[in-house]
């Protein structure tokens, strides 16, 4: 595989990602929202309860698994648009004629939606990190990010849950013949994330938990992109959809 072929195709996708004022906005506002809103409750809690250096810091490393169910999100209205959206739009046979390979393309559609949804999610991240740190230092009496367990979230987990939601974006966009039915089946990704989130904010988050996390994660990502490259068939979508 060629991945200087992989990256053209990616720069292009990207391109035509500034013309998609819904998406950007996506990009944009998820990370800013959760890098503003969360730091707002967090104030909102300290003012509740006692010892809040005692309980608040299972709910503040919780907050910060929303970027990891962004990164499950957002990229599936890119990956969905990346083949039905450009089947639709007349834009994909020029690409499918060429003699660029089924991998090639999978991973330049794939780049295209992982590079802003991560750089997003990292930059909403840092936005999250500095207002929480400035709110409680004065109550923990230290700051409590950055720490390992936020980076491992943010630099495995993270990357790899957008990989699975982009391979899995990738593969129902090549079997349905319209962009909204690729995003509903793809958002449904996001829902064992949920869980995770619900129950973290029980029993907490922690290290350990996220590397078993990470490492069920990139089993499943290895598994879907070979799925993928099978599954993926331009003939097919070149004769069958009319």
């Amino acid at each position: 595989m060629r991945f200087s072929q992989a990256w053209t195709i990616a720069r292009h996708d990207m391109r035509l990602l500034r013309q998609k004022r819904g998406i950007l906005a996506g990009l944009i506002g998820f990370p800013v929202g959760v890098g503003l809103g969360f730091p707002a409750l967090v104030g909102l809690l300290l003012t509740q309860g006692n010892d809040p250096a005692s309980w608040l810091p299972t709910y503040v490393q919780a907050f910060g698994f929303w970027f990891v169910i962004g990164a499950a999100s957002l990229p599936t209205t890119i990956a969905s648009y990346s083949i039905v959206g450009e089947k639709v739009s007349k834009s994909l046979e020029p690409l499918l004629s060429t003699p660029t390979t089924d991998g090639e393309i999978l991973v330049g559609k794939g780049l295209a939606a992982f590079v802003p949804t991560v750089l997003a999610m990292w930059a909403g991240s840092v936005l999250f990190q500095a207002i929480v740190d400035l709110e409680t230092v004065g109550t923990f009496g230290y700051l409590f990010y950055p720490n390992w367990t936020m980076t491992v979230e943010l630099f495995l987990v993270l990357p790899l849950v957008a990989l699975l939601a982009i391979e899995a974006s990738v593969i129902i966009s090549s079997h349905v013949t319209d962009v909204r039915s690729a995003q509903q089946y793809a958002s449904l990704i996001i829902l064992p994330l949920i869980v995770v989130y619900v129950a973290s904010e029980i029993v907490g988050l922690t290290t350990t938990t996220l590397l078993y996390m990470a490492g069920v994660f990139g089993v499943v990502d290895l598994v879907l992109y070979s799925v993928s490259i099978r599954m993926f068939h331009r003939e097919e979508i070149l004769t069958r959809w009319k």
